[in-house]
């Protein structure tokens, strides 16, 4: 958030020195009352200081309080901090109960000064994070997508975008960042919205099964084929089709995935009859596809067809302010669902998710929320409720460098195998380290995998 703030004060030579008392803050000045509320209008300070004595009636202080109620009528949650002389008390007792958050007494102290506004500054943007973690505040408008964040928003104004048009779409990111919601928001949005959606995830079926699963069969197709079975793709008919994780889609199979998509007709297994399909096809994955196509694990030729359009999906960790609404939101979900009197992140827990690298992203956030409705014991939600390390408390401790490293890596380390139900290959990637490394540090900070509560 970028600090701007508003000194209303008609004398130049204070100006001047209050001007100066603040370093990366955008600061604004006016003179008069219009002049204050002009500004305010434009660009919308988060702090006002106000000197009562604006002229007409710069001995006086009708103008200064007229343009206290002007600027929280404008704006009530602006923090506004009058200016009053030694001898006026009263007029400050007065200003405090109209509405202004401080006030600060004449002749100027740069260091008391600046720290009055500073934390002015500091409430401000508190009361706008406990709003918007009470309304579970969300700028997007597709449905099921919770996101604040600019990075997350030009997504969803992309998908915005394209959903109308019929064009097939790959949906690229980490494991858990909420790609089927999105796939799900496009056909939405799209003039399929009252057909069938029909999704399959390509990486946990076993290849036996995938292609009758997809395609369907005929009766007596294979052992077991006891009825004629129409598959996701023919179930999608006049819809949407989401293929999740196609990355891991089998090569056998891509052949004849890519015939449809030229096609769009179909074989079930054992049959011999053409049947054609009319769907729109979205296309998921977090492996890295090309990658993939230059280890002959995925064919050039169906990334052509599945890529229409390509977006990038943005892990939580490099969506900003994304987290503590996402958790506020599961929050006010699950007591609902659990009939839990109602409860509150503690500071600490805010800090911790916000500081928190989410390697499970939106799906991780799930689990820490779930869990910690159920543990919980008070009315708040603490960092240890939600199994994350408040570093910001670490660090009051007055702790020196290497223990705040050594428990932050053991705090990373035990997520990252958590999130990855005890995979040590997966919780290494996730990591950005080698297998290797990861033993050691599970050895140094003496972790039992095996006592890691998975999210199962």
């Amino acid at each position: 958030m970028k600090k701007k703030l508003l000194i209303v004060e008609d004398d130049p030579g204070l100006q001047s020195q209050m001007r100066w008392c603040f370093d990366n803050t955008e600061v604004h000045v006016a003179s008069d009352r219009e002049t204050a509320l002009t500004i305010l209008r434009r660009e919308e300070p988060q702090v006002v200081t106000l000197d009562l004595g604006l002229p007409p009636d710069p001995g006086g202080s009708t103008e200064g309080f007229q343009a206290l109620e002007d600027i929280l009528r404008l704006a009530p949650n602006t923090k506004v901090i009058v200016v009053t002389g030694r001898e006026e008390k009263e007029n400050a007792v007065k200003a405090i109960g109209l509405g202004a958050c401080d006030f600060f007494q004449k002749p100027l102290d740069a260091d008391i000064l600046s720290f009055i506004v500073n934390r002015a500054f500091r409430l401000f943007e508190l009361e706008k994070e406990n709003q918007e973690l009470s309304t579970g505040s969300s700028s997007s408008k597709l449905a099921g997508v919770i996101a604040s964040s600019p990075k997350m928003l030009e997504i969803c104004r992309m998908i915005e975008k394209i959903a109308p048009a019929d064009v097939t779409t790959l949906l690229l990111g980490e494991t858990g960042t909420g790609k089927e919601v999105l796939a799900k928001a496009i056909h939405q949005l799209s003039s399929r919205k009252d057909k069938p959606f029909s999704a399959i995830n390509c990486g946990a079926i076993p290849e036996n099964l995938l292609e009758s699963e997809l395609f369907g069969h005929e009766k007596g197709a294979f052992t077991g084929a006891t009825s004629m079975k129409q598959g996701k793709i023919e179930l999608a008919n006049g819809g949407t089709l989401f293929l999740d994780e196609i990355g891991d889609m089998p090569m056998s199979l891509q052949v004849k995935l890519l015939r449809f998509l030229q096609e769009r007709v179909i074989e079930r297994v054992g049959g011999v009859k053409e049947i054609p399909v009319d769907v729109r096809v979205v296309c998921a994955t977090h492996q890295n596809i090309q990658q993939h196509i230059a280890q002959n694990l995925f064919r050039e030729d169906l990334y052509y067809r599945v890529s229409e359009i390509s977006l990038n999906i943005p892990p939580i960790r490099d969506r900003e302010g994304d987290a503590i609404i996402i958790a506020q939101v599961l929050l006010k979900s699950f007591i609902q669902q659990m009939k839990r009197p109602q409860l509150s992140f503690s500071e600490d827990a805010m800090r911790a998710i916000k500081s928190y690298n989410w390697p499970g992203n939106v799906r991780e956030i799930i689990n820490k929320v779930k869990r910690a409705v159920i543990m919980a014991d008070d009315k708040k939600v603490t960092a240890a409720d939600l199994e994350l390390c408040d570093l910001s408390a670490i660090a009051d401790e007055a702790l020196n460098l290497r223990q705040i490293r050594d428990a932050a890596e053991k705090t990373a380390v035990t997520q990252a195998i958590q999130a990855a139900q005890n995979n040590m290959a997966q919780a290494a990637r996730l990591l950005g380290i080698t297998r290797p490394t990861l033993y050691n540090l599970t050895e140094k900070f003496g972790i039992n995998t095996s006592d890691i509560e998975t999210n199962k």
